[in-house]
């Protein structure tokens, strides 16, 4: 008895427990790849199952892989365009989508939204240069300019559908040009400003077929891969060559 009082007094309420599923956890690229329509969803299990009056938010992320990445600024010196200042970021996901039942500013405060990264605006990019901060900050709006120009980087507040307080589903858009990795579907369940659970779920996009055979022997075999690339360029010179003599 004294234990189970114990445990009651210090554990607390049960947890609420997100189960989250996706529509397909491997995404495979190949030549005729033009993106693809991801779906996350899942329920929300409510500690003896009492589901509250009030509607959820729930904030959905998709992210990966993390690289470093050099941002430069271009000039025109003399006539011509060059590199001159650069920033350098450790952290950059090459995909980033956020989807959200609210517009971010409405679902918790900064303190939140940072912790959790929800937003493109809270992303921890990490500069690594001995840029000003002024000069950081504008090296960093301009990536996140560019990941936005390409598709990378999105937000699609009230994306999230929730129905009867408990089921969850949004989708997320993977384009073409979406970087090959491991990536992780972050949820998070917000009530009140703060988030009370979250869960994680592992995705991988790789390419398949010949794309497939093209990138591992780049990356196991880079000198067979290197000199057979230069020998293929040399060949098509030669017959490009013969081609135009002949005409």
């Amino acid at each position: 008895m004294f234990f189970l009082l114990a445990g009651l007094l210090l554990g607390g309420a049960a947890p609420t427990i997100l189960i989250t599923d996706l529509s397909q956890g491997q995404i495979d690229i190949n030549t005729t790849f033009k993106g693809a329509d991801l779906l996350v969803f899942g329920a929300i299990q409510y500690p003896q199952g009492a589901v509250p009056e009030a509607p959820p938010d729930i904030a959905i992320v998709v992210r990966g892989p993390v690289q470093p990445v050099t941002v430069r600024r271009k000039e025109r010196v003399a006539g011509i365009w060059i590199n001159t200042d650069s920033v350098r970021f450790e952290s950059v996901p090459g995909f980033y989508a956020v989807a959200t039942t609210r517009p971010i500013d409405e679902l918790a405060d900064d303190r939140v939204t940072a912790i959790y990264e929800i937003g493109v605006a809270n992303l921890q990019l990490s500069p690594a240069t001995g840029a000003s901060d002024a000069e950081t900050e504008a090296f960093e709006q301009g990536l996140i300019a560019a990941k936005r120009s390409a598709g990378l980087f999105v937000e699609s507040p009230e994306a999230v559908t929730v129905t009867r307080n408990v089921l969850y589903r949004a989708r997320i858009a993977i384009p073409a040009a979406v970087p090959v990795g491991d990536y992780v579907a972050e949820i998070h369940l917000i009530r009140k400003g703060r988030v009370v659970a979250s869960s994680t779920t592992p995705i991988v996009i790789g390419k398949s077929g010949f794309e497939r055979w093209v990138y591992v022997a780049a990356q196991k075999h880079s000198l067979a891969y290197g000199m057979a690339a230069v020998a293929a360029a040399l060949l098509a010179g030669w017959i490009a060559s013969l081609v135009t003599r002949r005409a």
